[in-house]
Formats: C-alpha cells, sequence, structure tokens
C-alpha cells in the first residue's frame, strides 16, 4: 500500500490519475443504470415477475460491484488507501460477494430463459425466490471463507484497493482458486453458454430471435475471464513477473460488467423500456406518452 502522499510502486502520477478517472466512471454509470433498473421495479407492479426478480437480483450485485468500484477510485484519485487493513478486508469482501453473486445471478437468468423460451414452462416464484437466495447465501459463503483463513484478502498493485490475495501463489491461494473458480465460474459459464446455445438452436428453427444469446455469454466470458486468467496464472507461475499496471486491467474489465449487465437485461428489455418511461415522465408527460 501506498503511504500517504507516495506514488504507488510502478505507477506515474498520470497513470495513477487515469485509473482513478475510469474507475469513477465505470462506478457511476453502474450505480446510475443499475438503480434506475431497481427503481423501475419498485416503481412498476407489472415487473414484479418470478423472471423479474432474477434480473432485480443481478441489479443488486451489479450496483454492489460498482458500489466497490466508487471506494476504488476515491482512494486512486486520494493515491491511497484511507481505511485501514479492517476496511481492506471488508472491501474485499463486499467486492467478491457481490461479484459472484453477479455471475450466478447472470447464470440464473439464462436458466430461467431457457425453460420459458424452450421448455414453456413457467417460471414459479417459488423457484425464483430459492434461486436467488441459493445465489447470495452462496456468494456470501464463498467471498466469507478468506475472513476464516481460506484464501487472503490485501491490496491490489496500485495499492488503493482490495481483492483476494493472488501474489503469494502458495498452497492455501491455489486450493482454494480451482475450488471456488469451478463452483462459481466454469459452472455458472457452463450454464449460461448451454442454455443460451440452445434457445438459438430453438429460434433458429423457428425463425423468431426473442432474445440476445450471444452478449450475456460474452459479457460473463469477456467480463471476468481476464481476472480467472490472472488468478490461473497467480497459481502456477511467478505473478511478478507482470507489470503492476496490467495486473490491474482485470480489475478495470470487470467494474464495466454492471453497465453492460444494466443495458442488456434492463434497459434493452422492450417490456422494462415500456414501464420505465413512464415513472420518469411528469404527470403530464404520461399522459401524452400513453397517447
Amino acid at each position: 500500500m501506498a503511504a500517504s502522499g507516495d506514488l504507488p510502486t510502478g505507477f506515474g502520477e498520470l497513470e495513477v490519475l487515469t485509473v482513478g478517472t475510469v474507475l469513477l466512471v465505470e462506478a457511476l454509470s453502474g450505480l446510475s443504470l443499475n438503480g434506475l433498473t431497481i427503481f423501475s421495479f419498485c416503481k412498476t407492479p407489472e415487473l414484479w415477475t418470478p423472471s423479474h426478480l432474477l434480473v432485480l437480483s443481478l441489479a443488486v450485485a451489479d450496483s454492489g460491484i460498482s458500489l466497490n468500484a466508487l471506494i476504488a477510485a476515491i482512494s486512486s484519485l486520494l493515491r491511497r488507501w484511507p481505511y485501514g487493513s479492517e476496511g481492506c478486508q471488508a472491501h474485499g469482501f463486499q467486492g467478491f460477494a457481490t461479484a459472484l453473486a453477479s455471475i450466478s445471478s447472470s447464470a440464473a437468468i439464462a436458466w430461467g430463459r431457457y425453460h420459458h423460451h424452450c421448455t414453456r414452462s413457467q417460471l414459479g416464484w417459488d423457484t425464483a425466490i430459492l434461486l436467488v437466495v441459493f445465489v447470495w447465501l452462496s456468494s456470501v459463503f464463498w467471498a466469507a471463507l478468506p475472513l476464516l483463513g481460506w484464501g487472503h484478502y490485501n491490496y491490489e498493485p496500485l495499492g488503493t484497493c482490495c481483492t483476494l490475495d493472488y501474489s503469494k501463489g502458495d498452497r492455501n491461494f491455489t486450493s482454494f482458486l480451482f475450488t471456488m473458480a469451478f463452483f462459481n465460474f466454469l459452472v455458472p459459464l457452463f450454464i449460461t453458454l448451454t442454455s443460451y446455445q440452445l434457445m438459438k438452436q430453438k429460434f433458429t428453427r423457428s425463425g423468431r430471435c426473442q432474445v440476445n444469446t450471444t452478449l450475456p455469454s460474452r459479457t460473463l466470458l469477456l467480463g471476468w475471464g481476464p481476472y480467472a486468467l490472472l488468478y490461473f496464472y497467480a497459481a502456477i507461475m511467478d505473478v511478478n513477473s507482470i507489470s503492476p499496471k496490467l495486473q490491474m486491467v482485470p480489475a478495470l474489465v470487470a467494474k464495466m460488467v454492471p453497465t453492460v449487465n444494466a443495458i442488456n437485461y434492463a434497459l434493452c428489455s422492450e417490456l422494462l423500456c415500456g414501464r420505465l418511461s413512464p415513472c420518469l415522465l411528469p404527470r403530464g408527460s404520461k399522459q401524452d406518452h400513453a397517447k
């Protein structure tokens, strides 16, 4: 961690400012769009359906990621971490839990869409609630393990935000990484890819494409893939051979996922867009909009 007034090792003044600015833009963008999504659900009873509950869960998780990015942005612009070691542990836990919840919520949405479009079986409230509870309990469980000694949270190379410590690459980190990655990245990725591939085949035969079957999978893979590659490299090689600036790239890429998710799952949804506009318009404008 950089001392007050000192630049982090491997970073120049402009680079620290750039990282802080990018994080700030990503944080404000993610909070605004996902906050808009949550607001629309609260104001529109027509959206209170089991399938949209999964989208709401994703929006809450992505808001948590953006809030984590906002704290990191402020610290980066201050050029120091002002919250101490306990604050680092809390920041790492909150960011890791919401990231896992975002990944799992995306997989849950894919599974729900598959059943709706391919089996025509409606998603019930009991199933949707069970999925949301499982997603969050599982995410909190895995994020809490580093606090209990399996894995560890530490500062990222910039020294102004915290994440899962991969700098040592010891047996403790390696065992936790591969176990966690299997259940929280590979399994959700498999569910997402398989669900949308089956939907794509269904839409190809029917000639009607009702859902974007490529963007969700690409977002999951491209958004969190760089982190997975960095962690995997740290498990088998000396991560210090990678420059600190390059090690920060996965964090910057991942913090963009909430914005992409909000656009794809909510703001580009025909139902949600139709319900969102009247919520934001004045009373007189609502009547004009209805006409």
